[in-house]
C-alpha cells in the first residue's frame, strides 16, 4: 500500500554486499545515566570504524561515556558471534552508532531556590545503540 509504513527487521539484518552476504548485530543500552552530549561525543568517535581499533580506542580513552560504550561494544560483537560461528572478527565495523535522549523521570532533582520556590536539576539520561556489520 502506497501509505503502509514498511516492515523494519532490526536485530540480524542480512543483504548482499559484493557478493558475499553482509550480517549486522546490535546492541542497546538504554536508561543510562550519562548525558546525552557527554555519549555523543564518545559514539562519534568510533563511528565508522573497525571494531577493534575502536574498543582500542575506547580502552585508554579517558571520558565517562568510554566505559558504557566499550561494555555495549562488546556485547555487539558477542551478538554477532552468536549470529554467525564462524564469523571473521576483523571484518566487523560499526555501522551505525548513535546516542538518543532518555526520559529522566526517575532523576528528579530540586534545588531550593529564593522565597521558597523550587527548581529541577535536570539529569542526563541516554539511550546508546550501536549496529555492527561487515
Amino acid at each position: 500500500a502506497p501509505g503502509a509504513a514498511p516492515d523494519l527487521e532490526v536485530a540480524g539484518r542480512t543483504g548482499q554486499k559484493q557478493g558475499q552476504p553482509s550480517m549486522e548485530a546490535i546492541a542497546k543500552a538504554r536508561f543510562q545515566k550519562i548525558s546525552v552530549r557527554k555519549a555523543r561525543v564518545i559514539v562519534n568517535l568510533i563511528r565508522g570504524r573497525s571494531a577493534a581499533e575502536a574498543l582500542e580506542m575506547l580502552r585508554f580513552t579517558r571520558k565517562a561515556a568510554a566505559p558504557i560504550v566499550f561494555k555495549l561494544l562488546d556485547s555487539a560483537i558477542s551478538n554477532a558471534r552468536a549470529q554467525n560461528q564462524g564469523l571473521d572478527l576483523d571484518s566487523l565495523k560499526i555501522t551505525t552508532a548513535f546516542a538518543d535522549k532518555a526520559p529522566d523521570r526517575f532523576m528528579r532533582r530540586w534545588r531550593p531556590r529564593a522565597q521558597g520556590r523550587a527548581t529541577r536539576i535536570t539529569k542526563g539520561m541516554s539511550h546508546i545503540t550501536i549496529v555492527v556489520g561487515n
